[in-house]
């Protein structure tokens, strides 16, 4: 049996509810105009963490729940459909969450970075300003990356913006920067 398997099973329960009808109707522009940026980390699942239910919002996920060039390209693919397909929507939004005990402080360990580079993953440099040791200084970092980000340009301006902490520990999440 595979790791799997337990998944494809409650696929089948999942596509025998119905659920999967009730989407978006435009691709990509979530029912709740929400683009959550957080951790690959299993311990911070959206639907769980925060109740996220299909279709409410865009999630995207990497080490630390980043903002890296490849997000940004993504966002600017969202911020570019927003822009034409709902341009009665007066709002976007995006939530930046970075969260404790993060895996990605591991960058921060000069043996295991330099290890990562030479097996061809981000250089030393990148690696190490990838690292979540303060969750709240990287989310204020990450969102001045998103507000000053080219490819987001003009429209940035004008989506509203939190940083968000979760908290391994007691569960919770606390607002860094107000969405603005």
């Amino acid at each position: 049996m595979s790791n799997f398997t337990p998944y494809l099973e409650r696929n089948q329960a999942f596509a025998a509810s119905g659920a999967q009808a009730d989407v978006p109707r435009i691709p990509f522009v979530p029912f709740n105009q929400l683009y959550l940026i957080t951790c690959i980390d299993s311990r911070v699942e959206p639907a769980a963490v925060l109740g996220a239910r299909l279709g409410e919002a865009l999630v995207a996920r990497n080490v630390g729940g980043r903002v890296t060039p490849a997000v940004i390209k993504d966002l600017a693919w969202i911020v570019h459909l927003h822009e034409n397909k709902t341009p009665d929507a007066d709002w976007f939004e995006i939530a930046v969450i970075h969260h404790t005990d993060c895996g990605s402080a591991l960058f921060a360990d000069d043996d295991l970075r330099a290890g990562y580079a030479a097996r061809g993953g981000w250089d030393e440099q990148t690696s190490l300003e990838m690292a979540v040791l303060e969750p709240s200084r990287t989310v204020r970092k990450d969102i001045a990356k998103l507000r000053s980000a080219p490819e987001l340009a003009p429209g940035i301006g004008d989506i509203k913006i939190g940083g968000y902490v979760y908290d391994l520990g007691t569960g919770k999440i606390t607002t860094v920067v107000q969405p603005g």
